[in-house]
């Protein structure tokens, strides 16, 4: 695509694409430049979406950026989570932490343990995912990045211990969908450790003055990979001794 980037514009495409349940190619859109304008538009879908919760992804892109994005719908099990499905919805297993402190953007790095220190409570957490983008971000990741990292949902679980974020990987994990195992074997982080993106963003002097503050939700990696799920139904997750339940149902 040759013509100029417009954010409203792409913004406006990508929500009515998510309404309508629907993804079309990446070569149908014309792309971001930078990060600056990738995260314009993503601004602009989540306040088309109108999302409020204080609930985040982070991620980093190929060349190593960290990159952030709010969870949508965002839901907690307690309260009897059901999450609509659309096909090409994926699942995955992750670990959220809530910020008991701000992590402002400073001029020194922040150590592992600094962030460690900021956290206030750990949990168990799914996230669902489905992009506008039929290629996700393997093709402009910039776009995807727009199009909030393919957030489709996020159901947040029980509490658990907080030295879980030193000790899941490895952790027994099975996930059944539908009454059928689609996970089972033992829990297991891109890059070994749950926090490295978010130690990452906390170092990046560009992320916004208001992000990483109090009160902050923060999920932190898929630690099943990514399922797709072919069908509505139920979702359990064990994780230790730690459950999880939900639906997805169709919308």
């Amino acid at each position: 695509m040759t013509e100029a980037f417009d954010p409203r514009t792409v913004a406006a495409r990508l929500h009515g694409l998510h309404q309508a349940g629907r993804q079309e190619a990446t070569s149908t859109f014309a792309l971001p430049a930078d990060l600056h304008q990738a995260m314009e538009a993503q601004n602009l879908l989540a306040a088309a979406d109108g999302i409020s919760s204080n609930a985040w992804k982070v991620t980093v892109s190929p060349q190593g950026q960290a990159v952030t994005a709010p969870l949508y719908p965002y839901a907690e099990a307690v309260s009897g989570a059901d999450i609509p499905w659309y096909p090409g919805l994926k699942f995955e297993t992750e670990i959220a932490v809530r910020l008991g402190s701000d992590l402002p953007v400073r001029t020194g790095a922040y150590s592992r343990a600094d962030v460690v220190e900021a956290i206030s409570a750990v949990y168990l957490g799914a996230e669902l995912l489905v992009s506008a983008i039929r290629e996700s971000g393997s093709v402009s990741f910039l776009l995807f990045v727009a199009d909030r990292l393919g957030n489709s949902g996020y159901v947040l679980g029980p509490k658990l211990e907080k030295s879980v974020v030193d000790t899941v990987g490895g952790t027994p994990l099975k996930v059944t969908h539908a009454g059928r195992t689609i996970y089972d074997g033992p829990a297991q982080h891109p890059k070994g450790d749950v926090l490295t993106w978010l130690v990452d963003y906390a170092n990046d002097g560009l992320r916004p003055e208001t992000s990483l503050k109090t009160g902050a939700l923060i999920t932190t990696g898929t630690l099943s990979g990514a399922i797709e799920l072919t069908e509505p139904g139920e979702i359990d997750i064990e994780l230790g001794n730690s459950r999880l339940s939900f639906s997805v149902s169709k919308g």
